[in-house]
């Protein structure tokens, strides 16, 4: 895929609002209206180690699964070789293309091409701030809702395995743990999500985290 090179935008950061006591896991009228309604300009979270470089454009669908029991969010396992975050935890996505119209069409693009989840099956619900990483990337996070069923066929090369959490948890603050480490000679602090065998961290961690965010602040 190719990238494009965007102006440096103003830097208009979201504040952490307050914990919530419970997570309103269930109640996806609440999620839905959290929601932004439009991609953000000038509205976005910044990780540790983001400078003044130009950023690369980019989205993610954020999957959350209509399953009968309890919504669930669908991500997805890095294959090893991958140039960006080989192994990594993620959400389906990538890289917008010159020629994608909007955020939305990329994520469902890469959806597609990722995973073959099938476009008719996903309900766009809103946006979250635009994510801005230190490996280089503005992501765009695409919340969206998917109901089953759904026969996914994920890219060998891309893709090493597909599952999914339940978002109770994702959203539950006792499963949000701090961590650090050294990355280019400075310490950068992250969210991670220990679940089972997965350890969701990083970019994905800090998308759910705004998910997250935007439920506590329409408390």
């Amino acid at each position: 895929m190719r990238s494009t090179r965007c102006a440096p935008k103003s830097r208009k950061t979201v504040p952490a609002s307050r914990p919530l006591e419970t997570p309103p896991a269930t109640d996806l009228g609440r999620l839905r209206a959290a929601l932004l309604p439009t991609p953000a300009a000038g509205v976005f979270v910044l990780e540790d180690g983001v400078g003044e470089e130009t950023l690369t454009p980019a989205s993610v669908l954020f999957p959350i699964v209509l399953r009968p029991a309890a919504p669930t969010v669908l991500l997805t396992q890095r294959t090893a070789h991958l140039k960006d975050h080989p192994g990594q935890i993620s959400f389906p996505g990538g890289r917008a293309e010159p020629e994608d119209p909007s955020p939305a069409h990329t994520a469902l693009r890469e959806a597609e091409e990722e995973i073959g989840l099938p476009a008719g099956r996903v309900e766009i619900a809103g946006y979250l701030p635009e994510y801005r990483t230190g490996t280089g990337f503005r992501v765009t996070p695409v919340v969206a809702m998917v109901t089953p069923p759904f026969d996914l066929r994920p890219d060998p090369f891309e893709v090493a395995e597909v599952f999914e959490v339940p978002l109770a948890f994702l959203l539950d603050p006792a499963n949000h743990k701090r961590h650090a480490l050294h990355y280019r000679g400075q310490l950068r602090h992250y969210y991670a999500m220990p679940y089972g065998d997965y350890f969701i961290w990083g970019a994905t961690a800090g998308m759910i985290m705004s998910l997250y965010q935007a439920l506590g602040a329409r408390r």
